[in-house]
């Protein structure tokens, strides 16, 4: 049978998806058209920015920017005629030519799909289709023929490490918790993903929440639980409503609750809202969320594995690692562990946000390439413009400069160079962005998320946001420089938790890798990105001024005058330097100067 597959992930539900899945309903279900397909709403594809996505199967055509109004053509020419309506194909910005299969573009071909093997191909909502495609086959197999040290064990073997963002082993968390005899234990899954331009456990919710639901239960059974919680955070409505709707599934067939699988074992599952708290995504701020109390965390020098929620031995792992834990089961750790590099096995997803022509949910080996990450699946930098940065780990992670572009992505070469893997967001910037205001832009997050428990942490970001401010106003001189770092380190040293004790790292790569841009801000009041608005102004050069007219008619404020095919002149005391004219300039005339622009 046919299948039409309809992206009904955020993204794509952003762009009116859910109408092109009512229409196709509508036109070939509830009409006399004698095919009857089977029309399904899927998660996430990946390729969000091109979204509205359609995959007809078992054809294997994918329609990218699906509009309610292209349905009827779809179904006329592809559906009853078999016709490829080509300017719904995707256009691939690396080869330059129109794809039938999204298989064979470029954003998907490199990638490697485990923890995202469902989403896209099933209704998250139907445990059938997840059924379908192995799903529960793991939890058989260990309820039926594993013993916990078994399942610890395999789970060590295969090298997985937690997607959280620390990396630390997976089974060494497992095996330590089931070594304590202090019932009952518990399991909790860590949906508070809140770094900005992150989405990649939003996306395993959404698009596929059985197989979280079946890796916890795999654990609890190995350390001996029989409760578990999902902490997902409140503003994620969908992930919450379809985690919801397969609990209820899985207890209706017997994959969740009392005597599961008839084999005797009890384990229940209950989700807890998060309340948007940056600070609850750490561990005990996060298990002191669940516990009704403030979400503030606590002193590590007791483990959460020993004592952790209601001070009984937990088990805490984010959505992608569990998302891992059954086809680990299934397939092997050698399986697994030949995937991606040593101390480093499997595959790693990032969702891929930026200045980049590619933006979406990838899944890749570990040890693939900042530059394959960005060139290869992301197509590279919009307008072809030059890559100057990319962050990674979010607002604790750091900059990564051009020079580490053939950088391999992975939890151990990330960190030697003062970044960290995160929970997976990779923010690409090009010529075009301030690195004094990104690192002043992560302060302001952080300033605001920060629980305020830690001294360091409450006030000394305040600091050094301060000092951020006046360096981007012009107010600055370069002993403050000095006094970033000696914050940083203090910061760093003396707060308590993660979020505290990385809350430096936007700043102290930023000042390694392109303490120029800060020193041309204090001496020469200069922005060469153009971005602070204290430090920039705009001037046409006559020389390579073609008089087009285009910033003339395009500026907002009439600030840029000028005769046709003749230079034309930006009048200082108008423009608000909104940088309209910067973009657009075909000939690329417009140039920016310092706060006392000599041109």
């Amino acid at each position: 049978m046919r299948k039409i597959l309809v992206c009904c992930g955020t993204g794509c539900l952003a762009n009116d998806s859910y109408k092109v899945y009512e229409k196709f309903i509508d036109l070939l279900l509830n009409t006399d058209i004698e095919i009857e397909p089977s029309i399904k709403p899927t998660g996430c594809n990946g390729l969000c920015e091109k979204g509205p996505v359609v995959k007809i199967l078992p054809d294997d055509i994918s329609y990218f920017k699906v509009s309610e109004n292209d349905v009827e053509e779809i179904i006329n020419k592809t559906i009853l005629n078999g016709e490829i309506i080509e300017r719904l194909l995707y256009f691939d910005t690396n080869s330059k030519k129109r794809i039938v299969s999204h298989k064979d573009a470029s954003f998907y071909k490199h990638q490697h799909k485990i923890a995202l093997r469902n989403i896209g191909e099933t209704d998250p909502n139907s445990i059938e289709d997840y059924i379908e495609r192995d799903g529960f086959k793991a939890l058989k197999k260990t309820l039926t023929s594993m013993s916990s040290e078994e399942i610890i064990k395999e789970v060590e073997l295969s090298g997985l490490r937690g997607r959280g963002g620390a990396g630390f082993p997976t089974g060494s968390k497992w095996r330590s918790c089931a070594n304590y005899n202090n019932n009952p234990k518990y399991v909790v899954c860590n949906g508070d993903e809140g770094d900005p331009g992150a989405f990649m456990d939003r996306s395993i919710m959404e698009g596929d929440p059985f197989t979280v639901i079946e890796g916890m239960i795999i654990c609890a059974f190995a350390v001996d639980s029989n409760k578990g919680y999902l902490y997902i955070r409140d503003e994620y409505e969908l992930a919450r409503k379809n985690m919801q709707k397969a609990i209820n599934s899985a207890k209706e067939q017997g994959y969740l609750g009392n005597n599961i699988l008839k084999s005797g074992y009890d384990f229940d599952l209950e989700i807890v809202r998060g309340g948007g708290a940056f600070v609850c995504g750490e561990s005990s701020a996060l298990m002191a969320s669940i516990e009704g109390n403030v979400g503030e965390p606590r002193a590590k020098y007791i483990r959460s594995v020993e004592k952790g929620l209601w001070n009984k031995p937990t088990v805490l792992n984010n959505v992608e690692t569990w998302a891992n834990i059954p086809p680990i089961i299934l397939n092997g750790a050698d399986w697994f562990k030949n995937i991606g590099t040593d101390n480093n096995s499997g595959t790693k997803v990032f969702s891929l946000v930026g200045k980049v022509k590619n933006t979406g949910l990838v899944e890749i080996p570990m040890g693939t390439t900042l530059r394959e990450l960005i060139y290869s699946i992301g197509g590279g930098i919009i307008k072809d413009r030059s890559f100057k940065a990319a962050q990674t780990g979010g607002p604790s992670g750091g900059c990564i400069p051009k020079e580490f572009l053939d950088i391999s992505l992975n939890f151990d070469s990330l960190s030697n160079i003062g970044s960290m893997m995160g929970s997976g967001g990779v923010i690409v910037m090009d010529d075009t962005t301030c690195m004094v205001d990104l690192a002043k832009y992560y302060m302001e997050f952080l300033s605001e998320e920060s629980c305020g428990k830690c001294t360091t942490c409450r006030e000394g970001i305040k600091m050094m946001l301060n000092i951020l401010n006046n360096i981007t106003e012009g107010n600055a001189d370069l002993e403050d420089l000095n006094l970033l770092e000696q914050l940083s380190e203090t910061i760093m040293s003396a707060s308590l938790c993660g979020l505290g004790k990385t809350a430096p790292n936007p700043v102290i790569t930023t000042l390694k890798y392109f303490r120029d841009e800060y020193i041309d801000h204090i001496e020469n009041k200069k922005c060469t990105a153009g971005v602070c608005k204290n430090l920039t102004t705009y001037f046409i050069s006559e020389e390579e001024c073609i008089g087009c007219g285009l910033c003339e008619r395009k500026c907002p404020v009439n600030a840029i005058t000028g005769n046709s095919k003749e230079p034309h002149l930006i009048n200082d005391t108008i423009c608000i330097k909104c940088g309209t004219c910067y973009q657009i300039c075909p000939t690329d005339s417009i140039k920016i100067g310092g706060a006392k622009n000599e041109n």
